[in-house]
């Protein structure tokens, strides 16, 4: 097949799914099919990847929509040459323009919604959900409408975005997520991170990985470690992650008036092996977040044999839960004292056996592999079975009610 993903920007600065696109387009290129990148950057922003051929319209409008009239004519004069287009995320032209060019053509377009239909957003930025209601009917929800199919990345997301808007119509499918499998050199990884950041050597590492954001649950994170790091001098936090908003000020001065400075290491956004170093120096991965869609990092560190620490509005929470992967609690300040207190007062033989679970649970639901089976199942016109491993908690839970 020859398939062309659609997507805002592909610069991973930016996070969103950049990555996740990448690692399944190359697994299906190992497979014989030809996978190709359309996205609103520069082409002189857009660094170049030898596996992926990227198209770059840019430069696009200034501000978060990034119009570019070059879009639709483009999808127009090239949609014929691919079996399927796939658009990633929403509220940008992309994907708006993306329909413009193709609700009459006879190439199918899916449409990965990410996350962008999560009702924690409503909630969390009323005026910008009514914003976005006055282009919704004539925009985005077309875009879902008409599409061949619109595709999740886990059950929980798709209950979710029923409830953002009351018009919303949409052929849904569940498709399975994940990453590559990461290095697993761990003793060579681990010292070339420790080269890098010497002083953490011989330290119980907690570690954050991601954009330094308020959604992210940074702020908890950061109080809820000062309130235990007292019982264990030689426990750390590393907060690694690119600040975006300018976020990282306020929680420097957080972190210094609760008496934290000097256990928190902040060394900004981590690639390649200082990155997997990261994963395999830490006893354990922590994302308090407010709202995650899937959260590639908690998959990456899953991958490294690293028990996850998150909340429950992280969507994957009842895989990680029901594989005993990890620790889960609401996103709330008690809610992450409770994640770390309980992880500190497991007894070793526990963590041990959590490590393993962690890399067995990556291997049952969260590889790369299992992310292309699915897509190509759903481009076939096989909707997948949504992985269901955590319902059986969710039954005890209701239970208990």
């Amino acid at each position: 097949m020859r398939l062309l993903h659609v997507l805002p920007s592909v610069d991973p600065r930016g996070g969103g799914p950049i990555e996740g696109v990448r690692q399944r387009g190359r697994c299906l290129q190992r497979r014989g099919h030809a996978v190709e990148l359309l996205s609103l950057d520069a082409p002189d922003a857009v660094a170049a990847d030898a596996d992926l051929p990227v198209h770059a319209l840019g430069p696009s409008s200034l501000g978060s929509y990034r119009y570019n009239r070059r879009l639709v004519p483009w999808l127009r004069e090239h949609a014929s040459r691919y079996d399927a287009v796939i658009v990633h995320g929403l509220w940008n032209y992309h994907a708006f323009g993306a329909w413009r060019a193709l609700r009459a053509s006879a190439v199918p377009y899916y449409v990965f919604v990410h996350g962008m239909l999560d009702p924690w957003f409503k909630r969390r930025y009323p005026l910008k959900h009514l914003k976005k209601w006055l282009y919704w009917p004539w925009a985005d929800y077309r875009v879902l409408r008409d599409a061949q199919a619109v595709v999740f990345t886990c059950e929980q997301e798709r209950r979710l975005a029923r409830e953002s808007f009351g018009l919303y119509r949409a052929r849904e499918a569940v498709a399975s997520y994940g990453t590559a499998t990461p290095p697993q050199d761990a003793e060579r990884l681990r010292e070339g991170f420790f080269a890098l950041h010497p002083a953490l050597r011989g330290k119980r590492l907690l570690l954050f990985v991601g954009r330094l954001h308020e959604k992210k649950g940074c702020d908890l994170l950061v109080e809820a470690f000062a309130r235990v790091a007292a019982s264990d001098a030689s426990l750390h936090l590393v907060m690694a992650g690119p600040d975006q908003t300018g976020w990282l000020a306020r929680l420097r001065e957080q972190a210094a008036r609760l008496g934290a400075s000097e256990r928190i290491t902040w060394p900004g956004m981590l690639q390649g092996d200082a990155k997997w170093g990261a994963f395999h120096a830490a006893e354990a991965f922590v994302l308090p977040s407010h709202q995650e869609n899937f959260g590639i990092v908690v998959a990456e560190a899953l991958g490294c044999g690293v028990p996850v620490l998150i909340s429950d509005q992280v969507n994957i929470w009842r895989e990680v839960e029901a594989a005993r992967a990890g620790l889960v609690a609401p996103d709330t300040l008690a809610g992450c004292t409770d994640l770390l207190r309980r992880w500190l007062a497991l007894p070793p033989a526990a963590q041990a056996q959590m490590r393993i679970d962690a890399r067995r649970a990556f291997e049952a639901h969260f590889t790369v592999e299992a992310m292309a089976d699915s897509l190509l199942e759903i481009l076939a016109g096989r909707t997948p079975t949504p992985p269901t491993p955590g319902l059986a908690v969710e039954r005890a839970r209701g239970a208990a009610r």
